[in-house]
């Protein structure tokens, strides 16, 4: 079969298309809102060593304090 032969005989094979479950911006609106949720948790643990520093200072005197390298 020829290459010409081959294009005429995909042009008259029937074109299939699937269609998205939801519409196409709905999958950004996902992803972001998803980005937002796990922005903010990340943003809950800021700052919580400062939280309990009187906790860390009470276990580095019975504990001996480690020195830093």
């Amino acid at each position: 079969m020829s290459f010409a032969a081959t294009i005429a005989a995909a042009e008259g094979a029937a074109h299939v298309v699937t269609e998205l479950p939801i519409p196409a911006i709905a999958y950004g609106v996902i992803v972001f809102t998803i980005f937002l949720v796990t922005a903010a948790v990340t943003f809950s643990f800021r700052d919580v060593a400062n939280r309990h520093s009187e906790k860390a200072a009470a276990y580095a005197r019975e504990h001996g304090e480690a020195k830093q390298h």
